[in-house]
């Protein structure tokens, strides 16, 4: 019974911060389309602006790839690794 109330709260929790994130009606008319009703403030004022932030989600996204895929399978198989020493205890 404590798993569903505190899955039915953390549900709460994370609606009303999606809802509480969302931008007000003066950022709205402010903004391009595309961005509108995600954040407040004006947005990306010229192309610069997208090649920037465009960059920065590429650095991220294979940021996140690598950093999964070494997790998994890091594929380090040496005895005298500094993993084994940490993992072992030694």
């Amino acid at each position: 019974m404590k798993t569903k109330v505190k899955k039915a709260t953390l549900a709460a929790v994370l609606l009303f911060a999606a809802m509480a994130a969302g931008a007000c009606p003066v950022c709205e008319r402010q903004k391009p389309e595309v961005l509108q009703g995600i954040t407040h403030g004006t947005g990306p004022q010229d192309r610069l602006d997208y090649i920037i932030i465009s960059i920065a989600i590429i650095i991220v996204l294979l940021s996140l790839c690598f950093s999964v895929r070494y997790l998994i399978q890091p594929g380090e198989r040496s005895e005298g690794h500094i993993k084994r020493f940490i993992l072992e205890g030694r």
